[in-house]
């Protein structure tokens, strides 16, 4: 059993002994927030199906639908007749024909993790065993329902409330991967999605920007929103696409499996997913899910998810139907990559260089498969221009799915209480004048006595591409900071010292100090490339602290080193030149130097020869969007010193595109034609 399982037991329990105690009080609750659900749940559906103008976002719908699910399992006798658990859509809108589904148009169940995945696959084992599945991308479009008679397309239908659709033949028709004839004359109805692929959608929002019309928010509403004109020459200029998926009455045509079902229609000329696969086990859906997941970016039209689905319709029919879904299959929803949650503050924190940046503190919302609470405003420029306030309900996401960032405010939920951003012209934590450099948007903290930069600078000496020092955590540099016992870079090889003091610290052993003083000790023998990147030289990275240490050998000879030797080096252009002998000409790092060779720090390369950076040498790179911790000239001086090339277009011959804030349309091409994407954090870190 899995622990969330354990804990939804625990929950249940609990529920259980608060129920006994407080029945009444209890019921009243339950059926009130169920009473709320569904009222938000219909509105949404309404926005949605209806007026194709969604306030909330797939995630929050999900997330809502579940909870009332849960509640409506746990008391049977509080579900409303009109509750969204008891249907599939939303409303016929008006205008349209209403069209009958004798066989009604299912919505799918949802499971959201690898859990659910299990438990779904162990229900469909109670009742078949050894079951194959077929897997397909899920289409993140509008359901459609075509209908042929004698060859001919006669119909076109929504899905509607999964019973009464509505008629949208004459659109239907003007959507070219759909074959207004087939060679079968028998009536046969097929099932599928339209949808709008990611550069049409781009295309008709950049037309309907310079018409002065709203844009669309995503493919799927720009879908719906087409197929539901009344003029047809609309719905012809969108470019809509569709593909085929399902085959109601499979089994009258001799058709026995979902996987015989999707072949045969594709050779009655209807276009098919090439992606689906039939999976024998539950490790290879698993790795299907897995595959999609990483590649989905990479596709020309959206996807949300996948859908999962028994193959053999015997097996289908054994495990039957909810009242609103099929037993026997359900979608798998990525883990939402761009969700909306409420900013409730902004507070600003202090980096080891001393810059200043404003960071967003959210209520806690699940991304990209992890939960956050923070996210990075990157500096001043950024928050005006996107005109972020405290109490905005914003979309977050996670840059190169690894950094959660504000992306954008939604203005349509603003309830005028917001509070606009006013940047602070003093550091946080030592009260200072706050600096703000002409080439840059960031500001600064000068103080050089300040102790938020002196413990973000102990923990980058320490870190696992600095000098490794193993077990010294954040916490324990602060702890360590505050304590007196770490003040500077050189205390570190002073706590042998403190050995016995340290032990006596709450929390701190002998054999977690010893660990502590060895690893301090190994640190002695690292290679000259580590201790220069300890240092935190402005512009050096590791892999620049490596080029130098191949070229110099020595600290000594990097100390009497000159602009003019540094700027020989074909990797090292004006502005690390300028930065390194700024840090070798200044008395206290001199200093620091001499001190830690005292100590026994090596200052000597005892690596192997110059190799080409990899990560740069031959490669084209494209800059788009507004850098915050580097110019765009000293980003390209940067990457031609490293081997690489610069291009001011995308094209297929680009190997990376390096994107910063407000990127514009070289970022979506870079991501249709499937080009490898840096943030602005993971270019600095791989410099």
């Amino acid at each position: 059993m899995s622990f969330s399982s354990l804990i939804e037991k625990k929950q249940d329990k609990i529920e259980e002994i608060w129920y006994n105690i407080n029945g009444d009080s209890m019921i009243e609750e339950v059926k009130a927030r169920i009473d709320e659900l569904i009222e938000r749940l219909n509105k949404a559906s309404y926005e949605y199906y209806t007026l194709d103008q969604p306030t909330i976002t797939d995630q929050e719908y999900d997330r809502d639908m579940q909870e009332l699910l849960k509640l409506e399992e746990k008391y049977p006798d509080l579900i409303r007749e009109d509750s969204p658990s008891q249907r599939v859509g939303g409303k016929v809108i008006e205008g349209f024909e209403k069209v009958h589904h004798e066989i009604p148009m299912l919505s799918l169940g949802n499971v959201f993790n690898e859990d659910d995945i299990v438990r779904f696959d162990e229900r469909v084992k109670k009742v078949v065993s050894n079951p194959n599945y077929v897997c397909e991308l899920k289409i993140d479009g509008l359901s459609v329902s075509l209908l042929y008679r004698d060859g001919k397309l006669v119909r076109g239908a929504t899905r509607g409330d999964g019973v009464t659709g509505e008629d949208i033949t004459h659109n239907v028709k003007t959507i070219k991967s759909i074959p207004l004839t087939i060679p079968f004359k028998e009536e046969i109805e097929v099932r599928g999605e339209i949808y709008m692929g990611k550069a049409s959608f781009e295309s008709l929002n950049e037309l309907r920007k310079t018409e002065g019309q709203p844009l669309f928010a995503n493919p799927r509403n720009a879908a719906a929103g087409s197929v539901r004109q009344l003029d047809s020459k609309i719905a012809a200029s969108r470019n809509l696409d569709c593909f085929i998926y399902h085959l109601p009455n499979a089994e009258q045509y001799g058709i026995h499996t979902q996987m015989e079902a999707l072949s045969f229609m594709k050779k009655l000329g209807f276009c098919t997913n090439p992606n689906i696969e039939l999976v024998h086990n539950l490790q290879e859906l698993l790795s299907y899910i897995d595959e999609w997941t990483k590649k989905r970016e990479g596709l020309p039209y959206e996807i949300d998810g996948i859908v999962l689905k028994v193959n053999d319709f015997k097996d289908q029919e054994k495990l039957g139907f909810t009242v609103r879904t099929p037993k026997w299959a359900t979608a798998y929803k990525f883990p939402a990559t761009e969700v909306f949650t409420k900013l409730k503050d902004i507070k600003f924190s202090v980096g080891r260089t001393g810059q200043v940046t404003p960071n967003a503190i959210l209520e806690p919302v699940r991304v990209a498969g992890s939960v956050i609470s923070k996210a990075t405003l990157h500096n001043e420029d950024y928050v005006k221009e996107k005109d972020i306030r405290v109490g905005d309900i914003v979309v977050i996401k996670k840059a190169g799915d690894v950094i959660p960032e504000v992306v954008r405010v939604d203005i349509s939920r603003r309830t005028g209480n917001e509070e606009p951003f006013k940047m602070t012209d003093t550091c946080p934590i030592c009260g200072s004048k706050l600096v703000r450099k002409e080439t840059e948007s960031a500001y600064y903290c000068v103080n050089p006595n300040c102790d938020a930069t002196k413990i973000e600078g102990l923990a980058h000496y320490v870190s696992r591409h600095a000098m490794n020092m193993l077990g010294f955590g954040d916490n324990i540099i602060e702890d360590f900071y505050n304590m007196g016992y770490l003040k500077t870079i050189p205390d570190f090889y002073k706590l042998y010292t403190k050995k016995e003091e340290l032990m006596e610290l709450e929390g701190f052993g002998e054999k977690k100090i010893q660990n502590l003083l060895d690893s301090v000790k190994e640190s002695k023998n690292n290679s000259l490339e580590r201790l220069l990147f300890a240092l935190g030289i402005r512009h050096v990275g590791s892999k620049t602290a490596k080029i130098l240490a191949q070229n110099f050998h020595t600290m000594r000879a990097l100390m009497n080193a000159t602009y003019d030797d540094f700027i020989e080096i074909r990797d090292i252009g004006a502005m690390i030149a300028n930065s390194l002998v700024n840090y070798f000409h200044t008395k206290e790092n001199i200093e620091l130097i001499e001190e830690l060779e005292e100590y026994g720090v090596n200052m000597e390369y005892l690596g192997g020869p110059v190799v080409e950076d990899q990560d740069f040498a031959g490669r084209t790179f494209v800059l788009t969007g507004t850098l915050s911790q580097i110019t765009r000239e000293e980003a390209k001086e940067k990457i031609e010193s490293l081997g690489g090339k610069v291009s001011g277009s995308v094209s297929k011959k680009t190997s990376v595109v390096i994107v910063g804030e407000n990127p514009g349309s070289k970022y979506e091409k870079a991501k249709e034609l499937g080009i490898e994407v840096w943030n602005e954090q993971e270019f600095m870190e791989k410099m």
